[in-house]
């Protein structure tokens, strides 16, 4: 795992952290959203935040989230999502 990798794990870890009201260090990747407290307007209050601190754009439609084509419904998958994106925008 690279630095670059480290950061956004955190990053994104810290972003969660904040909208679930929890310690950053409590989360685990295995941890769903939804028994985190992370309703569905909580997610698009993270998709924004996501957007806004590593400028790219994540695929989601609050109307159908399956839609998107990302599993955004574990801390590990929003990882890994966002690594994807960011990967995508530096290629």
């Amino acid at each position: 795992m690279t630095d670059r990798t480290d950061d956004i794990e955190r990053t994104v870890i810290a972003i969660l952290a904040r909208q679930a009201v929890r310690d950053a260090a409590d989360l685990v990747p295995e941890d769903q959203l939804e028994a985190l407290g992370i309703d569905s307007m909580g997610l698009v209050e993270t998709i924004f935040a996501v957007e806004e601190t590593f400028d790219v754009s994540v695929p989601f439609n609050a109307n159908a989230p399956e839609a998107g084509g990302m599993d955004l419904t574990t801390v590990g998958s929003v990882v890994e999502a966002v690594r994807g994106l960011v990967s995508s925008k530096a290629a």
